[in-house]
């Protein structure tokens, strides 16, 4: 009797364990489908580039704005450099995050092709109280473009930016390098001075007292030239004087 209650309580777990798996499996089924369609429906989309995104306008407001002419599938907004965010955030007075330019990647090419050509160079409009009420789009098609081509050069950005910030670093580390060893070797330099100054003067006070011999300066004094005609008054030697005084040697 207990092991008929046994094993019809193993069966009951048996079968339910099937149903679970049962129910789970067109989930993961689905979400497969899902992701095949997705990549397969990539030829399908349509991306459009917006050469100047406004001020305050993030990704949130873009979808917003633009959900209601087709189905988005995903949009990027490229960020602003340093200087022209610093620049933008002292004429503005937005202490936001700013956007230079961005992609909106719409799931047809004919709902792509056709709010490019409805909204380009047109008013934002909406609501009057709207921050971009009296802004203008500027928006164009991007024909044979893919959300890939987007992805790579994203990519190639990226690596030219970090190199030329290693670059950066690289040239940084050795002008810090070549200051230090300039400031070690005045170190040392200074190191040596010093050390001989010491030693001088340890031995000029040491040795039995003796002073260092200081070093000895001639002293020559400049005689007058002498003048022209100052022999003139002087007495003549008599003839024959030199020749007899010559003939004695």
């Amino acid at each position: 009797m207990v092991q008929d209650t046994h094993d019809s309580h193993s069966e009951e777990q048996n079968k339910e364990r099937n149903e679970e798996a049962q129910v789970h499996k067109p989930k993961n089924k689905r979400k497969r489908l899902q992701i095949d369609d997705l990549d397969d429906n990539s030829d399908k989309r349509g991306v459009c580039y917006l050469s100047r995104v406004p001020p305050h306008m993030n990704p949130s407001h873009i979808r917003q704005l633009l959900s209601s002419y087709g189905d988005i599938q995903r949009i990027y907004l490229a960020p602003e450099g340093q200087p022209t965010e610093v620049t933008h955030k002292k004429a503005v007075g937005f202490r936001g995050k700013g956007f230079s330019e961005g992609w909106v990647e719409f799931t047809k090419k004919s709902v792509a092709k056709r709010v490019a050509k409805m909204l380009n160079n047109e008013q934002i409009g909406g609501r009057k109280r709207s921050p971009f009420y009296y802004d203008i789009w500027n928006i164009k098609y991007l024909s044979k473009f893919k959300w890939d081509d987007l992805i790579g050069e994203i990519a190639s950005k990226n690596r030219l930016k970090e190199q030329k910030m290693n670059m950066e670093i690289s040239a940084a580390k050795r002008e810090r390098d070549f200051y230090l060893s300039k400031i070690q070797q005045s170190l040392a330099q200074k190191h040596i001075q010093e050390r001989r100054k010491k030693k001088q003067k340890t031995e000029g006070q040491e040795g039995n007292g003796e002073a260092v011999p200081q070093k000895f300066h001639r002293k020559v004094t400049q005689k007058e030239p002498v003048r022209s005609g100052a022999f003139e008054n002087e007495p003549n030697l008599p003839e024959g004087f030199v020749a007899a005084v010559a003939g004695l040697f």
